[in-house]
This record gives C-alpha cells, structure tokens and sequence, in this order.
C-alpha cells in the first residue's frame, strides 16, 4: 500500500518521465575472441525487446557461419566466413528491428511534442485494422519477416491512417 500511495502521489504532483533512449550504431568487433550479440553490440530502447530478438537472430547466424568448420585451426578462414556470413548478413533484421524500435519508442514515449498523440492513436487505429496492419508490424519487430522495403511500406500506411484519422475521424 505504501509503494502505491507514493506512486500515484508522484504521478498526481509530476509529469511521466520516459527512459532516454540512446543509439550506439554496431562497428565489426576486432578484439579476437569476443563476440558482441544483440544490444552488448549496438543498443535499441528496450520498450520492444529488439535486443533480445537481435541477439537470439545473431546467435544462429554466428553459429551457422561457423558450422562448415571442424575446427578453427585456420583463423584466417574462419574471420573471413564471419565478416561474410555474420557481420555481411545481419544489417536487414537488425537495421529494421533499430529502425522500428527507435520509431515506437519516440511515437509512444512521454513528451511534450502536441503532435504526438495524434501519432499514437493513428498508429494504434493501425494496428487494430488486423490483419496485415498487425502481422506486418509483429512480423518486423520479431525479425520473422526483417525486410526494411516492408518497414517503407508500413511507416508510410501508418502515415496514411494516422492522416485519414485526423480529417476523417473513424
């Protein structure tokens, strides 16, 4: 009772605070011996989860890059089929999973911006359209179907029904 007293007083005498989200952009690891996956490599608001998606997705690359060896006596061989098959593969579901989440997070994080809830209760109007309005999105962000050509096309229906809310209200 106590944590919820403070808490709704907090909430009645401040504004909600956000966590800040900060972009650390992912550089090929060149320490040999150490493997970066997920957001220890490059960072993305929690809020989606994208970093545990993003690791458990660099996971099976990184292990399907080195499943052709036996052994990784010849390490020049082996640091080739990871730049190749790891760090040349990974930029479509990690690169949209960064974009998707950084955009959730500014739409549905707590600002002072009077544009926002507009954007949110579009984005949400999409969303409840079922169907591909939500399979697409959930798709994305699970890096099931990571495809930055699919991320376009959604950002730019979003737009749409988020206009078509506001001078159409539905």
């Amino acid at each position: 009772a106590v944590v919820s007293t403070q808490s709704t007083g907090s909430v009645r005498e401040t504004r909600p605070r956000s966590m800040p989200n900060n972009i650390l952009h992912p550089q090929p690891n060149a320490k040999n011996g150490v493997l970066l996956l997920g957001d220890s490599w490059n960072m993305r608001h929690p809020l989606t989860g994208g970093g545990m998606t993003v690791a458990i997705k660099d996971a099976d690359l990184f292990s399907k890059a080195l499943k052709p060896f036996e052994n990784f006596s010849d390490q020049a061989a082996v640091v080739k089929a990871i730049q190749t098959n790891f760090y040349g593969k990974r930029s479509s579901y990690a690169a949209t999973i960064n974009i998707l989440a950084t955009a959730l997070y500014k739409v549905f994080s707590a600002s002072d911006d009077p544009t926002l809830p507009d954007m949110r209760e579009g984005c949400l109007t999409y969303f409840r359209l079922g169907g591909f309005c939500a399979s697409g999105p959930v798709g994305l962000l699970s890096g099931l179907s990571p495809s930055p050509l699919k991320l376009v096309l959604h950002f730019f229906t979003v737009a749409v029904v988020g206009v078509l809310r506001v001078f159409l209200p539905f």
